[in-house]
């Protein structure tokens, strides 16, 4: 299995026999780019472990406002709170690339969670943390201005997909900017502003659907 699916909180808490086991009880999917897994609003419990590619979650105000609450790649989760909570999704989940995708049942858990605790101790702490990161982005909505935002949602996206060249970080996101500003929280041309002024000082350059980073230091200042 990928080292990077297997530091999955699911999986990192497990021996190998352990790990082998349960990623034998999985469903694995194969999703097209634009494809929706799941839908806000409709019955789930099942989560996902992403093996390969990339899903975005997002949510749809009463207005019809999109928001993403984040993009994850390989070895993130997605969807567990039907495990320990089966109900109503809160998001919709999309494949942002093409990707596929290991899924857990609420059903086929349980059992894994009685026998080892330390797999129950894994998930909570992959909850405690997503928890975190929702308080965090909550606060950064009132307390950061936009280039702020910008330019920490680069760095947190180059700490995930990020790639060390000689030039700079270069950072595949395979967003557009529509996506990149509903991640944000703001509009797309208060985005495309700050990342025009980001590109003027020659902290980043702009490509499709990618970002190079070449000043990673001043970027991370202004992220704080």
């Amino acid at each position: 299995m990928d080292d990077a699916f297997m530091q999955s909180p699911l999986f990192a808490a497990l021996d190998a026999e352990g790990a082998a086991a349960l990623h034998a009880s999985l469903t694995e999917t194969d999703f097209a780019k634009g494809e929706v897994l799941f839908i806000e609003g409709e019955p789930g419990d099942h989560m996902y472990v992403i093996v390969d590619g990339k899903v975005k979650l997002g949510q749809t105000s009463n207005d019809g406002r999109e928001s993403l609450l984040g993009v994850l790649g390989p070895g993130e989760m997605f969807g567990e709170l039907s495990l320990f909570d089966p109900g109503l999704r809160t998001s919709t989940a999309t494949a942002l690339t093409d990707a596929v995708v290991l899924g857990l049942g609420h059903d086929q858990l349980k059992p894994w969670l009685a026998g080892r605790p330390e797999v129950a101790a894994a998930l909570l702490q992959a909850l405690a943390r997503r928890l975190r990161r929702t308080n965090e982005a909550m606060a950064d909505l009132v307390f950061s201005d936009v280039p702020g935002r910008v330019a920490k949602a680069l760095m947190d996206l180059g700490e995930k997909f990020g790639t060390v060249t000689p030039e700079g970080l270069m950072v595949t996101h395979d967003m557009t900017q529509e996506e990149l500003a509903q991640l944000v929280g703001a509009s797309r041309e208060t985005v495309n502003k700050a990342l025009a002024d980001f590109a003027q000082r020659g902290w980043i350059r702009l490509e499709s659907r990618q970002v190079m980073i070449l000043d990673v230091e001043r970027l991370g200042r202004r992220a704080r």
